[in-house]
């Protein structure tokens, strides 16, 4: 979905495919028909955006054969589909029955990470409409805190040099712009906007930049002007946003709140929660851990954030509730002021098969309808800011 911005621009608002996890390239073109092409239709839309998650072993054979990515290319036509965006922080098994702490890896000090994230940005110069010469690349925030030391961080570095040098030559030769924004996450050695600021900066080019999830800025308690204006202020670019709302307990001392919450204590995902206490923030890195006591949040009665994308139009059940107002303010400074600070919005919730199973949807149609719900919700934010929808 296109919109005009007031200054002009075309912002881009598109939805990930990481909610229907395939590995191969035959997987990726069945999403296409069976899962974008039906929401697509039930917004009414001619054309519609989608972040493609490309997992390694689909990204390997569209960068070595080009009749593959043409082929890709086709399909996303047929469908009324287009891609400016592509999602690389998972590499491989994000459909998996457990998935954890395996989304970390590879990491930036590997190699892998480098060469899967410059294929990637090969890839999507192909994909990229034509009348559209800049495309982005969301990335893991370097590797996970405690395998995180000195030596791989030195590595991290040059790797992302290296990428900046591998965009500024894909752009020569393609014409074509592709950004990359490290995705701050709890638990991750850069886990917020702030921390992102010392790597990013020591990089210092413009093709390397932050993801700003609103899921995960409101899970560790920032709050997202004054992220956003520190960014802003020390010149990193925010390359793409992903709209997206963590689950939020007011009072999580109370039993039936405990009790609600560990509906969503489940084994596929990673859901780091976070509190604010007088010592600062705090937390553990999964919600089980955190109902059963362990860390600093088990005396807390301070409000539990958890990292658990929840449906945009949908916030959980009293006592809980979504950190959707949020989202909101950190829309209102990224799209709703003068000019845009990103151009490139995604909403990612994909953790829709990993909800308490009274709220999953449980046919193909229902899982469209609530994608196409949480799409429309994000239109109707865009032009309540006077961005202006575009055929």
């Amino acid at each position: 979905m296109r919109f005009r911005h007031p200054d002009g621009t075309t912002v881009h608002l598109a939805y990930c495919t990481n909610v229907h996890p395939a590995e191969t390239l035959d997987g990726v073109m069945a999403q296409l028909r069976d899962h974008c092409a039906p929401v697509r239709r039930r917004l009414g839309r001619d054309r519609l955006g989608i972040g493609l998650w490309l997992a390694r072993d689909a990204a390997r054979t569209l960068d070595t054969d080009p009749a593959a990515l043409r082929a890709l290319r086709r399909e996303l036509d047929r469908g009324g589909l287009e891609v400016v965006t592509l999602n690389g922080f998972p590499y491989e098994g994000f459909g998996a029955a457990e998935v954890k702490y395996r989304v970390y890896k590879p990491d930036w000090a590997d190699p892998e990470r480098l060469e899967y994230t410059t294929a990637l940005a090969r890839i999507l110069t192909g994909l990229l409409p034509d009348d559209v010469t800049e495309g982005t690349i969301s990335t893991l925030p370097l590797g996970w805190r405690t395998t995180w030391s000195a030596d791989r961080a030195r590595a991290g570095q040059r790797a992302l040099s290296t990428l900046a040098e591998r965009l500024d030559a894909l752009a020569e030769l393609t014409g074509r712009s592709v950004r990359v924004g490290l995705e701050p996450e709890p638990g991750c050695t850069v886990e917020t906007t702030g921390d992102a600021i010392a790597p990013l900066t020591a990089v210092g080019h413009p093709r390397i930049g932050v993801c700003v999830d609103t899921c995960h800025l409101a899970t560790s308690f920032e709050d997202p002007t004054a992220a956003l204006d520190a960014l802003a202020a020390a010149r990193v670019p925010v390359v793409k946003s992903q709209l997206s709302a963590a689950l939020h307990a007011e009072h999580p001392d109370r039993p039936e709140v405990r009790e609600a919450l560990a509906a969503f204590a489940e084994p596929r995902f990673l859901h780091q929660t976070r509190t604010v206490t007088p010592a600062g923030l705090r937390g553990t890195d999964d919600l089980d851990e955190a109902l059963g006591g362990l860390g600093e949040v088990k005396h807390a009665t301070t409000p539990w954030r958890s990292h658990f994308h929840v449906p945009l139009h949908a916030a959980p059940a009293a006592p809980l509730t979504s950190t959707l107002p949020v989202l909101r303010t950190a829309l209102t400074r990224l799209v709703g002021g003068p000019y845009p600070l990103t151009r490139h919005l995604e909403v990612e919730t994909y953790t829709w098969q990993a909800l308490p199973p009274e709220l999953r949807p449980r046919s193909r149609d229902r899982l469209a309808d609530g994608i196409a719900a949480e799409l429309a919700l994000a239109r109707d934010e865009l032009t309540g800011l006077g961005l202006k929808e575009l055929p």
